[in-house]
């Protein structure tokens, strides 16, 4: 497999992540309704993981600290630790 190599600002590589991100989500849940639609698994399971890459290149270059993404992020994000709904302090 030959490997390119090429140079994005990380604002440029935010950008294309999120477009990626935004083309895979129409294959996946809108273009496979249209009639004569044949799927690719492989290449959207490719297309997810570079996206993924994608957003660690980008948040290490802004020094974000990197987030953890899917059904497992969700399990372990506070917002969804039983707050009850209420604000706190009211």
């Amino acid at each position: 497999m030959i490997q390119i190599t090429i140079k994005f600002t990380a604002r440029e590589l935010d950008l294309l992540s999120s477009l990626a991100a935004d083309q895979l989500f129409r294959r996946e849940f809108i273009d496979s309704r249209l009639p004569g639609y044949t799927s690719n698994p492989g290449d959207l399971s490719l297309g997810k993981h570079l996206v993924e890459r994608f957003r660690i290149l980008t948040e290490r270059a802004k020094g974000t600290a990197s987030v953890p993404r899917g059904k497992a992020a969700a399990l372990k994000s506070p917002r969804s630790a039983g707050s009850g709904g209420a604000p706190r302090g009211l």
